[in-house]
């Protein structure tokens, strides 16, 4: 897992709740090479590594807060999720922005429904 490009936790309890901050398609401490796809399916990967140190895993997602750089690439954004999560679909928002720390094109922010106990 990459260290955080801020000062923030990548992962907070809050009751039931899991908090994964934004996560960037980074591996070994960069960008991983291939675009929105591979970038998309990257950060997946980092959603499931810090839903599991937590003890939750995708299907537990209920929510995920996603930003482009290129609302263009929204297809390819699109596909490379649906891979990722593969048939959970939790609540989605997805938006444009101007751009994302480290010059990534993608940032996925979930929110995880796992009780506690």
């Amino acid at each position: 897992m990459t260290a955080p490009l801020g000062p923030y936790t990548p992962a907070v309890r809050a009751g039931d709740w899991i908090i994964v901050s934004g996560q960037l398609g980074q591996k070994d401490g960069a960008l991983v090479e291939g675009g929105v796809p591979a970038q998309t399916a990257q950060v997946v990967e980092n959603l499931k590594t810090l839903l599991a140190s937590m003890g939750a895993e995708l299907t537990d997602v209920a929510k995920t807060l996603c930003f482009l750089t290129d609302m263009g690439t929204f297809a390819q954004f699109n596909e490379a999720y649906v891979t990722g999560f593969a048939g959970h679909r939790p609540a989605r928002s997805t938006i444009g922005v101007a751009a994302l720390p480290g010059g990534a094109a993608v940032e996925i922010e979930a929110w995880a429904y796992k009780p506690l106990g």
